[in-house]
């Protein structure tokens, strides 16, 4: 909020957006000059879109937020990201702190403010100006839609958030106060209507002079919608339980259900450029980091010599059922399932489908060799110094596994990290549904219980239905589902903030430890990997004393911090 009045057009995220690229200049353009072509223009409004998710998902040690949460450990016991777990961190010593979603907003204030000078009459004979001009009409939209989605961040993470209305100078930005957090998401619910109405369902070259791929639109506007009433009916933000919030959620879902226009795949929506479960996904440039900190050690020949990579936990294995639909645990006692096809010989084999593309296992394939996680095995962590799995798992979402790090035939692909996705609006249509009306109930135009829409995910997956009854019972089904479902996509760790279950779910970490016999089989036995600390004001991060110091009508500080 404290930036210069002018945008600096040197200081870019390093983040190319493939299909919205912005090229990088030698700072030697003036704003006026950047809005007199509409390839600057498209640069400009390049990026805005330039804040939204890359790889590292947390700003420090290259970690995905799941290691915040239960269902993941990071191999660096001494990365920032650790906060989260043993409690040290505060106002002064933040993790993921996205304050700086203000300079995306900062610069959303700007595009909007210059947009309105914008003159290209001087291009009316060239062939791609009438494409100019239909795309300089949705311009406004996309960067107005961009910005209500940086204030939904920031809202979720802070709670009362100030909103920048146009550019502002530093003294400006220094007296701004918050808004309440009702009020914000309201906001954020206005223009996400507003958009809805201009921006196109889908792009094309006529639409735009550059591939369409990547922009914003009315489906993801609607998308956006959903999840901002989803979080205002949610505990953590509804502490008075108003019913009605559950309701205009669960609508506000169905009128993306109501578009026929996004379908669930039963094929992996992760790295693929078209899929009709895509709402919106950023794809990045062709890279291998994600590999580097991700792979298993024996397969990075050499290039990683540090600690760092992302570990499912024994907390999330558990989640997943098996596919016949029953509850699979391993407790100190060993494996334990009532699925009477349940092998706990080979506990990591018949589960619900969704696990492998979530997480690699013992046992598993990977590059034509099989992962070893047993106590001496390839991939066993005393055998590789300590820079293998913690917990006895490896990470696969997001995976690329043909990348390779051999220095004389070196690969890297492109990833698509998920923004928004049908499945995701189908589970929150079920879960509002089942708040409001219970698991069966329906009425109106909102004519799919929320059984049916859970159940449409589960077809999907390959799974059985879901007959528990009962709003509770289904309740934990629904969050069972959101878990699986959406495992390492950024969910589970505002999850479970938002529901306020973190007590319950925040404090063991647990992983296993596999003993392999000379017979070739197997025993696995539950290890305690941490203890984490869980504190009530961690629902909301603190506000940085940095911008307290500076603008002291912020305060008060978020509670607790």
């Amino acid at each position: 909020m404290k930036k210069l009045f002018y945008i600096l057009l040197t200081i870019l995220l390093t983040a190319s957006c493939h299909y919205l690229e912005f090229d990088e200049t030698s700072g030697s353009y003036s704003r006026e000059t950047m809005y007199t072509t509409y390839s600057n223009i498209h640069k400009m409004l390049t990026n805005i879109y330039g804040y939204m998710p890359n790889r590292s998902i947390v700003d420090v040690s290259d970690a995905m937020r799941e290691c915040g949460c239960d269902d993941a450990e990071f191999g660096d016991p001494d990365a920032s990201v650790q906060r989260y777990g043993n409690g040290n961190w505060s106002a002064i010593q933040t993790v993921d702190t996205k304050w700086t979603f203000y300079n995306a907003i900062r610069s959303a204030n700007e595009f909007l403010e210059s947009l309105k000078t914008v003159d290209l009459s001087k291009y009316q004979y060239e062939a791609k100006y009438p494409n100019y001009i239909k795309h300089l009409e949705l311009c406004p939209y996309e960067a107005r839609l961009l910005k209500a989605y940086y204030l939904f961040e920031l809202a979720r993470r802070y709670g009362d958030i100030p909103v920048p209305e146009g550019m502002l100078t530093v003294e400006e930005a220094n007296t701004i106060g918050k808004r309440p957090f009702d009020e914000v998401i309201n906001l954020i619910v206005d223009e996400c209507d507003t958009c809805a109405k201009y921006l196109p369902a889908v792009w094309t070259d006529a639409l735009v002079d550059k591939d369409p791929y990547g922009h914003v639109t009315k489906g993801f506007a609607m998308a956006l919608k959903t999840k901002a009433l989803l979080y205002s009916a949610s505990l953590l933000f509804n502490p008075a339980a108003d019913q009605e919030r559950w309701k205009k959620a669960a609508q506000a879902a169905k009128d993306v259900m109501d578009l026929n226009m996004y379908y669930l795949s039963p094929t992996d929506v992760a790295n693929t450029v078209s899929n009709p479960e895509t709402i919106l996904q950023i794809m990045r440039s062709e890279s291998s980091d994600y590999e580097l900190y991700n792979f298993p050690i024996r397969f990075l020949n050499g290039k990683r010599k540090d600690m760092s990579g992302t570990y499912p936990t024994q907390n999330l294995v558990n989640a997943f059922q098996t596919i016949d639909g029953y509850d699979v645990t391993l407790r100190e006692d060993g494996w334990y399932s009532e699925d009477p096809s349940f092998d706990p010989a080979n506990p990591y084999s018949g589960r619900d489908p969704r696990f492998y593309r979530a997480i690699l296992a013992d046992g598993m394939q990977f590059k034509g060799s099989t992962i070893e996680t047993f106590v001496g095995g390839a991939d066993y962590s005393a055998t590789r110094s300590g820079l293998c799995t913690p917990t006895g798992y490896y990470l696969r979402r997001y995976i690329v596994e043909n990348t390779s790090f051999e220095s004389e035939s070196a690969v890297k692909n492109k990833h698509s990290w998920i923004v928004s996705r049908y499945a995701e609006i189908l589970l929150s249509y079920a879960e509002a549904m089942n708040e409001y009306f219970g698991p069966d109930g329906k009425d109106g135009s909102l004519n799919v219980s929320a059984r049916e829409a859970l159940n449409q995910i589960r077809d999907n997956a390959g799974m059985p239905h879901v007959t528990v009854s009962g709003k509770d019972a289904f309740r934990a089904a629904v969050q069972r589902e959101w878990r699986v479902e959406f495992a390492f996509e950024d969910h589970r760790f505002w999850d479970v903030r938002r529901w306020m279950i973190a007590p319950e779910t925040q404090v063991e970490i647990y992983g296993v430890d596999i003993y392999k016999a000379g017979d070739g089989t197997k025993t696995y036995e539950r290890k305690l990997v941490e203890t984490r600390t869980w504190a009530e004001r961690q629902y909301l991060y603190p506000i940085p004393q940095s911008e307290l110091f500076c603008n002291p009508n912020l305060r008060p500080q978020n509670q607790g911090w």
